[in-house]
């Protein structure tokens, strides 16, 4: 089922952004099926196949407006107003979890010397996706539109470090954020090298919770940096972690989705996805 979602999405991928390039002239169902070289019904349903809702729907969950209307009280910050009923009754993602590990200088002083990484690819909602671990949790997921160069990125990151192509349990546990099993979310654990600032950002990124956003600014206020907004951008923009860490979630304060390192096609998919999952939920 996973894998013939993953083998949609670029036609959805295709189809979200045209809806959003299109957002003020509201597409037709039969406009955006054309655009992807589809019949309306077979267009239709390969998207509620891959999304849980219509395309209709779909596009409330990732205009503009539906991000405005969440910023719309300026007495209340995004931030506030997802944590004010407790983390508990927001979010089944608070307690995805446990800790945040820095790695230690010594383990990186090298470039990873003496470090021992997994890596494989998987695949998910929003196209492949190449995830490596150490011993001690989760140290890296990248969309990886080409496994190569993919692979090659994560070895910038640890140019000394030793890999090896397996699938491990910590990365099996990570993956089912996408199957939602979530009975195994409290197992994840992470295993990041940053510098303090940048791991308090990500940090505060795990408690926006699932089918909300925050803008740049909120995320500054919550880690008690309010002039700090550029440097919060710089940090989100270098997390490691894909999805996993959901730098997905932030926003620009006027309500646009702005950039994602991974696109912002993507990214819209992902607000909406994670939108359509949590409103079918509650």
């Amino acid at each position: 089922m996973l894998q013939q979602r993953t083998s949609n999405y670029s036609r959805i991928e295709e189809a979200i952004g045209f809806i959003t390039a299109n957002f003020k002239e509201q597409p037709s169902l039969d406009e955006i099926a054309e655009k992807v070289h589809l019949s309306p019904f077979h267009f239709q349903r390969m998207f509620a196949e891959w999304a849980g809702v219509s395309p209709k729907k779909f596009l409330q969950y990732i205009s503009v407006a539906h991000a405005k209307n969440l910023l719309r009280n300026k007495g209340v910050t995004v931030f506030d107003a997802a944590f004010e009923t407790g983390l508990s009754g927001t979010s089944r993602l608070h307690d995805l979890f446990i800790n945040i590990e820095g790695m230690t200088p010594g383990e990186f002083r090298n470039g990873g010397e003496n470090l021992t990484i997994h890596y494989s690819f998987a695949e998910s909602p929003f196209g492949n996706i190449l995830v490596a671990s150490t011993p001690k949790g989760i140290c890296y997921m990248a969309f990886a539109e080409e496994e190569a160069r993919a692979f090659a990125e994560l070895k910038a990151c640890f140019p000394n470090a030793h890999f090896k192509q397996m699938v491990d349990l910590a990365q099996q546990n990570a993956l089912y954020i996408f199957t939602h099993d979530w009975s195994k979310l409290n197992e994840i654990k992470l295993h990041l090298k940053g510098t303090a600032f940048q791991l308090k950002v990500w940090e505060a990124l795990l408690k926006i919770p699932m089918g909300q956003l925050a803008t740049y600014n909120d995320v500054a206020k919550h880690i008690s940096k309010p002039g700090a907004s550029r440097a919060v951008g710089s940090a989100v923009g270098d997390n490691p972690v894909a999805f996993l860490i959901p730098c997905h979630r932030v926003i620009q304060s006027s309500g646009t989705l702005g950039q994602y390192h991974w696109g912002s096609n993507r990214k819209a998919a992902m607000i909406g996805w994670e939108a359509a999952k949590t409103n079918s939920a509650s």
